[in-house]
């Protein structure tokens, strides 16, 4: 088989577990197996080259902080690639550049457009192991960008479809998908399989896991994930179709968003296209919006609310005072202290009350909902922050998922 495997930061934080993936690539080697490693940078080097960036300038241009970033995935690489060739395995370290990884032009949130997969190919033709820098690429011009969060995920699923892999194991710190934060929940189980679609939504809705755009682009490119522990031999969770998966839960977990933020906009102009100018700013921006509540105001006016990942809320508010200053908008508030809690299952297809019961969940701990979304196979809920926890524990009890 030809094996992707992607091991996360907490994988390779520090040398002896960098050897620990060395060892555990050779035992896939000497089973007969080809291998392509995608490497996160090691636990903390990310956020410490932020600071040192930061301690020049509190806006860094963001093509300087992709070159700067992009170092900590290369160190790792090396490391490795040096770990197994010491051990007797021919081994390559590759940048994304020499992975052949095209982005587009957005700098610390990239998107891969294409892998020019000859050079890996090649190295595999001549029996190698390679071990590639994950979360990067090059646009046109032959900058270094990065993917955002989760970039290393992404790049693992990409590499995995332009290579034609059989499989694609992501190692991080845990050892499969569990019904919700084990953290939050200790009576939560570990899922033996999940549908591509219920891993986006869960992912998308915060389940840290695996990042939405590495599961969008796995069911893309029909890629079987598996998710497992680099520090254990345990089965991990199998992310596949979901006509492979027998037995269709009601509920398959719940995820918890702490990274949100609600906006509220009072007194919008009421005229044709100002919904179209606000979130087409907001995109231009490179903005998410997720949730969205428009209603009725006074005055030939209307209000909106909707929410934004909390790390992206500076970019929005600039948006919002530029509306602000041509009196399109009367009055607009920030607020951080919310979060969306999910429940997710593709048996709510053909099943009735289920999202019912998530409110009458709510009601009975006394947890105002703010904003509701729901999906086929999901339905979410804006709450206040300090309920978070209650929120996924009463849900995971509802739907008796420890069961």
């Amino acid at each position: 088989m030809l094996i992707v495997q992607k091991f996360g930061g907490t994988s390779v934080g520090d040398l002896d577990r960098i050897q620990n993936v060395a060892n555990r690539i050779a035992r896939t080697v000497s089973e007969g197996h080809q291998v392509v490693v995608v490497v996160s940078a090691m636990s903390g080097e990310t956020n410490k080259l932020v600071s040192y960036a930061e301690h020049f300038s509190d806006n860094p241009e963001r093509a300087e902080v992709d070159m700067l970033l992009s170092s900590g995935e290369r160190v790792t690489a090396a490391l490795l690639s040096i770990a197994l060739n010491e051990m007797g395995y021919s081994a390559t370290s590759m940048t994304g550049r020499r992975a052949g990884i095209i982005t587009d032009m957005v700098h610390t949130k990239a998107r891969i457009e294409r892998i020019d997969a000859a050079p890996m190919k090649n190295a595999l033709a001549e029996g190698k192991i390679i071990v590639i820098a994950g979360f990067q690429g090059v646009n046109e011009e032959g900058r270094v960008t990065t993917l955002g969060r989760g970039g290393s995920d992404l790049s693992a699923v990409a590499v995995a479809g332009a290579i034609g892999a059989d499989l694609c194991e992501i190692y991080t710190d845990v050892d499969g998908i569990y019904t919700t934060d084990p953290r939050i929940e200790p009576t939560a189980k570990k899922l033996d399989k999940i549908s591509y679609d219920e891993m986006l939504e869960l992912a998308s809705l915060g389940a840290k896991v695996l990042q939405n755009r590495s599961v969008e682009l796995a069911k893309k490119l029909n890629v079987n994930l598996v998710t497992r522990s680099s520090f254990s031999d345990a089965e991990g969770t199998l992310i596949t179709k979901e006509e492979n998966i027998m037995e269709k839960p009601l509920v398959s977990g719940i995820a918890l968003d702490r990274n949100q933020a609600r906006i509220a906009l009072e007194g919008v102009v009421n005229r044709p296209g100002i919904a179209s100018d606000i979130f087409g700013a907001l995109a231009t921006s490179n903005v998410n919006v997720d949730m969205i509540i428009q209603t009725s105001g006074h005055d030939d006016t209307t209000n909106m609310d909707f929410t934004v990942p909390q790390n992206e809320l500076n970019d929005a508010r600039s948006v919002v005072e530029q509306f602000c200053k041509k009196h399109e908008i009367k009055e607009s508030t920030f607020d951080e202290s919310i979060c969306k809690v999910s429940i997710v299952g593709v048996g709510m297809k053909s099943h009735t009350g289920v999202a019912a019961k998530a409110f009458a969940t709510m009601a009975k701990e006394n947890i105002n909902i703010q904003m509701i979304s729901t999906s086929e196979i999901k339905v979410s809920m804006v709450v206040d922050e300090k309920y978070a926890e209650l929120a996924v524990r009463a849900l995971h009890n509802a739907y008796e998922l420890d069961k």
